[in-house]
């Protein structure tokens, strides 16, 4: 069995990619990570192990600080018991929109690699992160199924809507390499967080998000360094319309993976004026959501994408510092 990471994994460094040996080296280089270091869900994770069991009323199911709902009075006033399944719920919903997620980009990227010709080194690298992204399915859809809950992820209307999303690669890559950010760095963001404070975690919950960080911080450098060394390349007009499209992208994106599930809320009767105060109105909650694509944010500005007619865009979408 291959240990997962014992610390938070630090994100794979940027490098500048301006000629294209560069860019190879580094897609060489994430593909030797792939196999070097990486976990299998049904070999790597001791499901049946008894500390690894799941127990619907843990205490440590209870929601974390960068949940702001777990500091509400009305849900300080709940029991324990009651706690405990929200808190779960709220996890497992994440880990169910994260799996469907990943199967868009799986589609995705089997789209994209369809094309490429011989040679491409991004071939071996998407079929890498590919193999991957299908271990993080299973791996979440094991969690959601040990639960017991019936969370069912993204409603139904959006799950349909999000069906054009593996076809993006045949308009624009770039574009679809956005979305890809768009999804991934929000968990990233929040997994990372959740790792960092003081609380004792369920032992099968670090485990997973532990290899979940590891692998997804190679799949983030990937999707940085093709957007660094396309973007700059591609005709006004067509950098103009990615600069527009990338912050309506990514504000949809963080609050789909951020936003608190409504069958939870119906579940346990969470009165609508706690969820306004908690997640429409608090301000630490939409910075929550700033923050969450913070470092997308940053990549899109050096790569010439935020611009005095698209700035405007980003703070419409509540996702501008």
């Amino acid at each position: 069995m291959t240990r997962a990471p014992s610390s938070t994994t630090a994100r794979e460094t940027d490098e500048r990619v301006a000629d294209r040996s560069a860019y190879e080296a580094v897609i060489q280089r994430l593909s030797k990570a792939s196999v070097d270091k990486h976990w299998e869900p049904y070999k790597d994770i001791p499901w049946e192990d008894p500390e690894f069991l799941v127990d619907q009323t843990d205490p440590r199911w209870e929601l974390p600080g960068v949940d702001k709902l777990g500091a509400h009075p009305w849900y300080r006033g709940r029991s324990p018991e009651t706690r405990a399944r929200i808190g779960l719920w709220r996890l497992a919903t994440a880990m169910k929109i994260g799996l469907q997620f990943e199967n868009l980009l799986k589609r995705g990227l089997l789209n994209y690699a369809y094309r490429l010709p011989n040679g491409s080194p991004e071939f071996r690298y998407v079929y890498h992160e590919t193999i991957e992204e299908g271990h993080h399915g299973m791996m979440f859809q094991e969690f959601v199924n040990r639960t017991e809950l019936p969370v069912r992820g993204m409603p139904g209307p959006l799950s349909l809507l999000a069906q054009v999303a593996p076809w993006i690669p045949l308009i624009s890559t770039e574009l679809f390499f956005v979305f890809v950010l768009g999804g991934e760095d929000p968990i990233d963001h929040v997994q990372r967080k959740l790792l960092k404070d003081d609380r004792v975690h369920h032992p099968l919950e670090e485990t997973i998000m532990r290899i979940h960080i590891a692998e997804e911080a190679r799949h983030i450098s990937f999707a940085r360094h093709y957007l660094r060394n396309r973007v700059p390349r591609m005709p006004r007009y067509r950098r103009l319309m990615l600069g527009v499209a990338s912050p309506i992208i990514l504000g949809i994106m963080a609050r789909i993976m951020l936003a608190p599930p409504g069958p939870m809320i119906r579940r346990f009767a969470i009165p609508r004026e706690v969820v306004t105060e908690v997640y429409l109105r608090n301000p630490a909650a939409k910075r929550e959501i700033r923050d969450s694509v913070g470092k997308t944010r940053e990549l899109c500005t050096e790569i010439g994408l935020v611009n005095a007619l698209t700035r405007p865009i980003w703070q419409v979408m509540g996702i501008w510092a």
